[in-house]
């Protein structure tokens, strides 16, 4: 697909959410009707650059385009949508069951005990559940005590989530391994580029590192580097860098005590001030307000 194409494709985290923002490392679930039903069943072309979405379709169907593939939805089904792939659905009126949307930090926790989870996750997907051998109820209590957990505020909420995302994913693999590789649609090279400059991200983006020395590990110049990430994830290269920098600042401040001066130290910046700097310019208010308004509202 087209880098001139893809620019005119919407990047959202929700659909139809512009600019929402995210509960840090966490996910959202809400069931497919809320969304759909308001869209007359229908999710035009979009993509979401930091996050990856899981459904179950309970009941209905429908069709599911991503990148140039058309995959018709059974029921029930479950559908893997990875990070930056363009997708547009068209549900059959009243299709019920659950839309998962998870940042990737969420899924880096979940995925952290098995890498096979976080490598299924990547793979676009339409799996039927008739004749699996799966468990229906089970794949359903899942979705459901994941919602539940989601909507509550119960001691644990966090890590209860969590668990049950790894479930979800378990799902999913065991599906991708007794199904066909024809229910799998492949992504295209601008986001396989972008997918491995993300893995990369995580073991260097404390490091301050520039530009040419991502290029350069794989294997590309900056200049299609940041092509492929301005398709794809609708951003360049330098700033999934430092909205990876933000995210992990964000998590410091909200969930340890360490001060703001530590924070920069633990996010690879060697003076606070600039730190400082940095994540106003990006965040909008200072380190020490964001962490007071964070806890504010915990």
């Amino acid at each position: 697909m087209s880098s001139t194409r893809q620019e005119t494709i919407p990047h959202y985290y929700l659909y139809g959410d512009q600019g929402a923002d995210v509960e840090l490392d966490l996910l959202q679930i809400e069931p497919i009707r809320d969304r759909s039903g308001p869209n007359d069943w229908r999710i035009r072309p979009h993509a979401h650059p930091d996050h990856m979405q899981v459904l179950l379709v309970r009941e209905g169907g429908g069709t599911i385009r991503m990148e140039e593939r058309q995959l018709p939805i059974p029921a029930p089904a479950v559908m893997v949508i990875p990070v930056g792939v363009v997708h547009q659905i068209d549900f059959l009126p009243g299709t019920d069951g659950f839309v998962v949307t998870a940042a990737l930090g969420c899924l880096r926790r979940a995925a952290a005990e098995d890498l096979r989870l976080a490598q299924v996750a990547a793979q676009p997907a339409v799996y039927g559940l008739a004749g699996s051998g799966l468990n229906l109820p089970a794949v359903a209590d899942t979705f459901d005590w994941l919602h539940r957990e989601f909507i509550w505020s119960a001691p644990g909420r966090r890590s209860a989530i969590i668990a049950q995302f790894t479930r979800v994913l378990v799902i999913v693999l065991r599906l991708s391994i007794t199904q066909e590789t024809q229910a799998q649609a492949v992504p295209d090279r601008d986001l396989d580029l972008l997918t491995r400059y993300r893995a990369l991200l995580e073991t260097h983006f404390r490091s301050q590192r520039g530009l040419g020395f991502y290029a350069g590990a794989l294997a590309v110049t900056p200049a299609r580097l940041n092509a492929a990430c301005k398709a794809r994830a609708g951003k360049t290269a330098s700033g999934l860098l430092h909205d990876r920098l933000l995210t992990e600042a964000k998590r410091y401040l909200v969930y340890t005590e360490s001060s703001v001066a530590q924070v920069a130290h633990l996010t690879g910046f060697d003076d606070p001030a600039y730190f400082s700097r940095f994540f106003t310019q990006r965040a909008g208010v200072s380190p020490g307000a964001f962490r007071r308004q964070a806890r504010a509202e915990a």
